[in-house]
């Protein structure tokens, strides 16, 4: 009798690829913690705060930062209402030219009717002989006032020039602005002071000023601006350049203040920095403008164009910075290096050109890592 022995096969086993690089660990989870009972909440914040690291520098996270075109003017400064420019009453150069030359022959004449011009003036001119009447209450009445028209005519006279202004003024008040060029006669009791209108260019000198992580700069600005209400900007204020000057330098601690001077290459916002200078300049400028404006002054752009590091933080920060650049380097090298031993391995693999067991391959991985570093160590720069 025999007897017929069944075997039951043995399931067949799944069979792992070989891992290319031997080094590379994988961690198994336990399967109960997959279908977990617990229903106790989980608080999960929803706008977590996005943060940016240098490698190999040893610095703290920064919080990204926005843009500079976010910071908005603030409340202008509140100016006396009526203080505004309006035209100063003027006359033509040839009423003033009248006037004196009629007050200078006034004199004249008043001289020769009491007979005190020269005989040899009188010849020079072609008068006959003065009466010889004599200087009397009525003869002084005369001179004072041909003399009075003459200063008058010729005290007036003014010659007013292009891109330059008259704010006139007459016992403390404001009586108007001259832009009129030419020859032009002024009431010569007003009080004159004479305003340069046309467009100029302001440099600064280095300011200093500190950016959103606290490092010390110094920043030079360049402003292009004029003056386009005489009356506020020469009497709404003591001083408009200093005022202008003032003014930039709180504008520019503002925009400075928001943003950082420089972020590593793999930061997630690139443009957020104060190297963005046309951000920065349009930022500066709308700040300036808003500040100024109310004071008769027009700011057309308020550009830097120079921002370093100050003197006490400059060295330490360009240490940084190529800390920074050398450990991008290698961390982009030790990414090419394992992707090329990783595809030659593999292809060698794939296409049966080598049979390798597990110490082939790692001398193999070993041997192709240090060929490739030195030949990438040699053809760099």
């Amino acid at each position: 009798m025999s007897t017929t022995i069944s075997q039951t096969p043995e399931p067949e086993r799944v069979v792992r690829p070989a891992r290319l690089i031997q080094n590379e660990a994988t961690t198994e989870i336990p399967v109960h913690l997959l279908f977990r009972d617990d229903i106790d909440p989980v608080a999960v914040p929803l706008t977590p705060t996005v943060v940016g690291r240098r490698r190999g520098t040893g610095e703290q996270p920064r919080v990204r930062q926005g843009l500079p075109g976010q910071v908005r003017p603030r409340p202008a400064p509140e100016v006396d209402p009526d203080l505004v420019e309006r035209p100063a009453r003027v006359l033509p150069g040839v009423a003033g030219v009248l006037a004196g030359t009629c007050g200078l022959a006034g004199c004249v004449l008043t001289s020769w009717w009491a007979g005190v011009l020269p005989k040899a003036v009188l010849a020079a001119a072609g008068l006959p002989e003065s009466p010889g009447a004599g200087l009397g209450p009525a003869l002084w009445a005369a001179y004072t006032g041909a003399g009075a028209l003459g200063l008058f005519g010729f005290g007036g006279l003014a010659r007013g020039r292009t891109g330059r202004a008259w704010v006139l003024g007459l016992f403390g008040r404001y009586r108007g602005t001259v832009r009129r060029t030419g020859l032009m006669w002024v009431n010569p009791l007003v009080l004159r002071r004479r305003v340069d209108v046309r467009l100029r260019h302001w440099r600064s000198e280095p300011m200093p000023a500190v950016d959103a992580n606290g490092v010390a700069l110094r920043v030079v600005v360049l402003v292009a601006w004029r003056v386009k209400d005489t009356a506020r900007a020469m009497l709404g204020i003591e001083d408009h350049e200093q005022y202008l000057r003032e003014c930039v330098e709180a504008a520019l601690s503002r925009v400075l203040s928001r943003l950082p001077a420089d972020v590593p290459p793999a930061a997630l916002v690139k443009d957020a920095t104060l190297r963005n200078t046309d951000a920065v300049s349009e930022s500066l400028t709308r700040l300036v403008a808003a500040e100024t404006a109310p004071v008769g002054l027009e700011v057309f752009s308020a550009q830097p164009t120079r921002i370093e590091y100050a003197p006490e933080v400059a060295a330490v920060m360009q240490r940084r910075r190529i800390a920074a650049l050398d450990a991008q380097h290698r961390d982009t090298v030790l990414s090419s290096v394992v992707d090329s031993v990783e595809d030659t391995v593999t292809r060698l693999t794939t296409r049966g050109l080598v049979e390798l067991d597990d110490y082939e391959r790692k001398a193999l991985v070993k041997d192709l890592t240090v060929a490739f570093c030195t030949g990438r160590r040699e053809g760099s720069p």
